[in-house]
């Protein structure tokens, strides 16, 4: 799939945006990195000749309500989580105490897969795991509404050999290894995602799960050969459920290591390599333990025990948040052929001047035939007619009878 001339476009689309500084900064990334992004499988760029602004639209007046109630600015940084089998997206905005709180809950429309993480390309899976999106991940010009790229392999995905590209999060309900959130829910996400942009973020990041990150659900699949992936990711979601700040995350060893301070700031973390030897901030280090002593005491992770578990491999392609069920909804190129169709029957069903001729001759047929009809004998048996037939006056003086 070629990307046309996407630096030029996309140059233009930064410096649509309102603040130059903002427009500057996403041109000189873009300028890089936009030939690298494709899209979700079929994923390309489409630029349409009405200069189509739907990157440009702004916050939702609902979400924006929502805002002002939680003491949220549309400039402040966000974070993503996303859950596989709730099928819910959450977006995090910090508020103007500096901590990040729930916004606002989208259900998706359509993961592809099972759960576990993306291993290699074709396996349809959706990416688990964290992920950085910048400004040149975003797509204004996807053929599936809006985009953004989650940079799928990140640097632990690589250290274990995985393979696959253009993993996204975008609009309609149609999914192969991506998120589909349809092109209304998209818009409002891409729209928090450009403000923050805006207001100087220079990356947010998504965490993406299985499941809510709970000892329960541990262990109600804890048959699944990914149990040692999942308890790693859940250490990334403690730290930012006790903290509600974006956690560090680095990569050593082959694994996630999350707000790790190195004890030798001489030795980096390598995702290949050993660990070097480091520590967690005091503060930080408190509150994980009382998370971990909360859940030793979490009894539903003990009834979870008692019960049948979770099946490894479900052989459904995925799942989808139980309010689409029956109601896929239309995405905006189906709205537009759905249109364009109907204009095309109602120019169909106007009459031409031959077809009105032919209408009026066969209504004046149809008058005629009835006339007939009517003119007919009223029965079978009947061998006279009544306009042929006489009054005749009876000796008795009474117009009671007829006669030929």
């Amino acid at each position: 799939m070629g990307t046309g001339n996407f630096s030029a476009h996309l140059l233009e689309f930064a410096l649509k945006l309102r603040r130059p500084k903002s427009a500057i900064r996403f041109a000189a990334a873009t300028a890089v990195c936009g030939l690298l992004l494709s899209g979700c499988s079929a994923e390309n760029f489409v630029y349409g000749a009405d200069g189509n602004k739907k990157h440009l639209r702004p916050i939702s007046a609902q979400t924006a309500s929502l805002m002002q109630q939680k003491g949220m600015t549309k400039e402040s940084p966000i974070l993503l989580r996303i859950y596989k089998e709730e099928s819910e997206l959450e977006i995090w905005k910090k508020t103007t105490a500096g901590r990040y709180e729930l916004l606002k809950k989208f259900p998706i429309c359509k993961w592809s897969g099972e759960l576990g993480p993306k291993i290699k390309t074709g396996d349809r899976q959706a990416p688990e795991g964290f992920y950085f999106i910048r400004p040149e991940q975003m797509n204004p010009h996807s053929s599936y509404h809006l985009a953004f790229n989650l940079g799928f392999p990140n640097d632990f995905d690589r250290a274990h050999n995985r393979t696959g590209a253009h993993l996204m999060v975008h609009g309609d309900c149609s999914s192969s290894g991506c998120y589909a959130m349809t092109d209304e829910q998209i818009a409002d996400i891409f729209a928090l995602a450009r403000e923050a942009f805006d207001g100087g973020q220079l990356a947010f990041q998504v965490q993406a799960f299985p499941f809510r990150m709970t000892n329960a659900n541990l262990t109600r699949h804890r048959n699944n050969p990914n149990q040692s992936f999942w308890r790693m990711l859940k250490e990334g979601s403690d730290h930012f459920e006790v903290t509600r700040q974006e956690p560090k995350i680095d990569v050593c060893n082959r694994r996630y290591i999350f707000n790790a301070v190195p004890d030798d700031p001489m030795k980096p973390f390598d995702p290949a390599r050993a660990c070097p030897s480091y520590h967690l901030q005091p503060e930080i280090a408190q509150l994980l333990q009382n998370r971990q002593n909360a859940d030793q005491n979490d009894i539903t992770s003990v009834f979870a025990r008692t019960t049948a578990a979770a099946p490894v491999r479900t052989n459904n392609d995925g799942g989808s948040n139980p309010v689409f069920a029956g109601r896929v909804p239309m995405s905006s190129v189906q709205a537009q052929q759905a249109a364009a169709e109907a204009d095309a029957v109602e120019e169909d069903d106007a009459p031409r001047p031959a077809t009105k001729q032919k209408r009026k001759k066969q209504a004046k047929q149809k008058q005629q035939k009835k006339q007939q009809q009517q003119t007919q004998a009223p029965t079978a048996n009947q061998t006279t007619s009544l306009n042929s037939v006489a009054p005749f006056r009876p000796a008795n003086g009474r117009f009671d009878s007829y006669a030929q």
